[in-house]
């Protein structure tokens, strides 16, 4: 593993620990040249994931972006780095047992909103928000009635 802050390929383990429930390990590095300190995660990768725009461009499906998009959703909430985590963790393990390489940015949407609900309906809306690219109050107005009758 190359150090981030010196790029030396000379770093060792110092500590290794199941993360996200046993979904990962993390891993504490030390590099041998600068003696900087750093974590790094292994996870499971199933399968390579694709993700179709709905321009119809295919792009490598990104964890952190993902990951930022549930977190601007979920800033100033409730919802600490764990359970922010293994949501990420969940929709990532949805995607890859639906089988298919490639998803559309639609179908990972559903899942981030899906999985928003369930945890807090303020990030929910948030999220619904952009996904659904409200440009006036009554489109917030016409969301959260929606809500309400489900």
């Amino acid at each position: 593993m190359r150090c981030p802050f010196c790029s030396s390929e000379d770093t060792q383990v110092k500590d290794s620990r199941p993360a996200e429930e046993g979904a990962a390990i993390r891993r504490r590095r030390q590099c041998g040249e600068c003696g900087g300190r750093f974590t790094t995660f292994e996870r499971v990768q199933l399968r390579e994931l694709t993700i179709v725009k709905s321009s119809g461009k295919k792009v490598p499906f990104d964890r952190e972006k993902l990951h930022r998009s549930i977190a601007i959703a979920t800033r100033k909430r409730d919802i600490d780095a764990e359970q922010l985590e293994r949501t990420v963790s969940t929709i990532i393990r949805q995607l890859e047992a639906s089988g298919e390489n490639e998803i559309s940015s639609r179908d990972v949407g559903e899942y981030v909103m899906r999985a928003l609900k369930d945890i807090d309906a303020v990030a929910f809306v948030r999220y619904a928000s952009v996904y659904r690219n409200f440009t006036q109050a009554k489109d917030f107005e016409a969301f959260l009635d929606s809500m309400e009758q489900e």
